[in-house]
């Protein structure tokens, strides 16, 4: 049963062409993708639409294949006391690095997918209900007696990292047969964008199938003890971005001078990588591309620190809005710093305000 005249509308434009992209669709009825994508996703659940032909002829679909959890931060009111109660201030939202890429990109009208395994619990109607209108969540692997991803994170009163807590046991069910089963949607993508969430096996597997399918692959650790769970070589990744501690966990680079910073870099490029981002917070970026010039890029500064939790999403996904839009590696390191300074003065972990449209006024104005 239809409730309303939007859904009526797609339902007859894919009963005259199945094989619509939900781009075209939308150009149609003149509405923005990721609305259209939530009501579909509706459709689905409902049972009005049960073929999936439209999907198979998507363009440009960014896949995204890791962490999706609830974020639960408490705001420190006072400098942190061991060992005795803190009064805090608390906030609820969801969150993991997968998801949060995700929902950025879907954010600045790219056509986002996202596979991930989670509980059939509360906590996963929460991240679906936040996460539907920017990103398609119908493939997600729901498991009878798990729960969902969580992280419990306590913040200072300067914004800053205290310490934090992760439940992350789901993520080892991310498995390479859960990927086999959704081969198909790596092979028609633009791009893959892989964080350590999963398990080594996993991240192996979507590099090879990335291989074999020609779609572009980027890997974002998630932390240095994740590290692990790198794959044995670089081969075929699109763009690697990590921080200064998780370079030296992998190239077994320490890292005191921009010398140190820019041979890191180069040792990624030997690893194979073709395009190479290490992060230095205050310090700036070093990156490049494979073959080109190594650039050191200054942090933005002013920047009025609100909340940590995100940015580093925000800044990966600014530089593969870049890449998707065919800009040169300056131009997409822009995008992220810009992008990473904006959410670190919001007190969101992906700032509600973000759009397109939105990104090129603020880089404009930077």
């Amino acid at each position: 049963m239809l409730v309303n005249d939007k859904e009526a509308a797609i339902v007859m434009l894919l009963r005259k062409n199945p094989f619509l992209t939900q781009q075209e669709m939308a150009d149609q009825l003149n509405m923005s993708r990721p609305a259209l994508a939530n009501i579909i996703s509706g459709l689905t659940k409902r049972g009005v639409i049960t073929g999936r032909a439209y999907i198979l002829s998507e363009d440009n679909e960014v896949v995204c294949i890791g962490g999706a959890n609830v974020d639960r931060k408490f705001h420190l009111k006072d400098t942190a006391q061991l060992g005795t109660s803190n009064p805090t201030a608390s906030s609820v939202a969801v969150g993991g690095v997968a998801r949060n890429i995700a929902d950025n990109l879907g954010r600045l009208d790219h056509s986002i997918r996202l596979l991930t395994v989670a509980g059939n619990d509360a906590d996963w109607q929460f991240i679906e209900q936040e996460s539907a209108p920017y990103m398609d969540v119908t493939a997600v692997g729901l498991l009878a007696g798990e729960s969902t991803g969580s992280y419990s994170a306590v913040l200072g009163p300067d914004g800053e990292l205290v310490i934090a807590m992760a439940n992350m046991d789901v993520y080892e069910a991310l498995s390479a047969e859960y990927i086999e089963s959704n081969d198909r949607l790596i092979a028609n993508a633009a791009l893959a964008v892989m964080d350590l969430n999963c398990p080594k096996e996993t991240v192996e597997y979507v590099k090879s199938r990335a291989q074999v399918h020609g779609t572009g692959l980027v890997i974002v650790p998630v932390s240095s003890p994740k590290m692990a769970r790198m794959p044995d070589n670089l081969e075929g990744v699109t763009w690697f971005i990590c921080n200064q501690d998780e370079a030296e966990t992998y190239t077994g680079q320490s890292i005191q001078s921009d010398e140190d910073w820019q041979l890191a870099v180069q040792k990624l490029f030997e690893a194979g990588a073709e395009n190479v981002v290490v992060t230095a917070g205050a310090k700036g970026v070093m990156a490049g591309k494979r073959g080109g010039e190594v650039k050191r890029y200054e942090a933005l500064s002013g920047v009025v620190v609100e909340d940590v939790t995100g940015a580093g999403d925000a800044f990966v996904s600014g530089i593969l809005h870049g890449h998707l839009e065919g800009m040169t590696t300056d131009e997409a390191i822009r995008c992220g710093l810009v992008n990473a300074a904006k959410t670190l003065e919001s007190s969101y972990t992906v700032r509600p305000e973000l759009s397109k449209a939105q990104l090129t006024i603020e880089l404009e104005e930077y």
